[in-house]
């Protein structure tokens, strides 16, 4: 009896240093940082560059639909400009996410960041004090030419001053950055320009690099971000909050041409383009319609080309344990 007792105290102590060991290696390591070149990206003065900027901005790159306040959401649901002094805050498992202020104002917002650190955090995902950034905005294969008229016009806007806190890491949050699963995600390998033209090539740069429809459409880990899913083919379980203050499951759907699970596989160039043209028409939906509703008819023409050019993917609505049994579609 003496001799079990023995071994249950040492290995309730042996148990015990691990967990404080453990938490130890957690804390001591979440804060880990990361390296990554910086670009010879300057911001130009050009107007033409900055116009190029601005439309990018509150078009199809949608960084209004993060860093906006939530007091101006009415502006950009309806396709308007609004300003970019921070706003969302996300409510991860990993804690709370503050989208930052990224007007020019020297000290909430990008005043003091250089260009070139600007252009390492949109290219490889590290921010200025090295942290990895969260996978929220997947802006790494931008071309050179658009990541430079965003800095442009970043530069050019009016300077906001509003102070936004630090992300809130809860102890998962700080376990997954001490073990390395929130990472830069940009490898700086980013594919030729393609002309800016109506077609599927174009259609493919602004799907995968600038609108960034894969991150909504491809199912993904719920922790890490990362892509676990058939391109484009939807099938991402999100939940969202309405108005009073319900929890609501919506899935994306399927942007391949699959006769049955496509969403637009029957669809018209024009059905396409109308359909943005109409802006947000369901209540709580996570698409960035405002802003995707200030795109051209030649780059919608461009994405609806490159989607249908995708190879089909029949996809089926999976239900994760513990939601509901019927997940609507957005």
């Amino acid at each position: 009896m003496k001799t079990g007792l023995k071994l249950l105290k040492w290995t309730s102590m042996g148990l015990g240093v691990l967990i404080v060991l453990f938490v130890a290696y957690v804390y001591a390591r979440a804060n880990r940082t990361y390296d990554a070149p910086y670009l010879e990206i300057t911001a130009s003065s050009d107007s033409t560059v900055i116009a190029r900027g601005r439309h990018l901005v509150f078009g199809p790159a949608h960084c209004t639909d993060c860093h906006t306040p939530e007091n101006e959401k009415d502006l950009v649901r309806a396709g308007q400009e609004a300003s970019l002094s921070g706003g969302v805050d996300f409510e991860t498992p990993v804690g709370t996410i503050y989208t930052p202020n990224i007007t020019p104002d020297s000290e909430t917002g990008i005043g003091l960041f250089t260009d070139a650190e600007i252009a390492r955090t949109l290219r490889y995902g590290v921010k200025r004090n090295g942290f990895a950034l969260m996978d929220f905005m997947s802006l790494y294969d931008l071309s050179d030419q658009d990541l430079t008229a965003i800095i442009s016009y970043l530069r050019s806007s009016e300077p906001i001053h509003n102070v936004r806190p630090p992300h809130d890491w809860n102890f998962m949050g700080n376990a997954v950055r001490a073990f390395g699963m929130i990472k830069p995600m940009g490898d700086g390998d980013v594919p030729p320009a393609a002309p800016e033209d109506s077609t599927a090539a174009y259609g493919g740069y602004l799907a995968r690099s600038v609108a960034n429809c894969r991150g909504c459409h491809t199912r993904r880990d719920q922790m890490t971000g990362e892509y676990i899913g058939d391109e484009f083919a939807g099938q991402l379980i999100v939940d969202v909050e309405d108005d009073e203050g319900n929890i609501k499951y919506l899935v994306t759907p399927n942007l391949t041409p699959d006769a049955e699970s496509g969403r637009i596989a029957n669809w018209t160039t024009q059905m396409f383009i109308a359909r943005f043209r109409a802006g947000e028409l369901i209540p709580e939906t996570i698409m960035p319609w405002g802003p995707y509703s200030r795109m051209t008819d030649l780059e919608l023409t461009a994405i609806y080309k490159f989607l249908q050019s995708l190879s089909p993917v029949k996809a089926e609505i999976v239900i994760p344990v513990g939601l509901v049994d019927e997940v609507p579609r957005i």
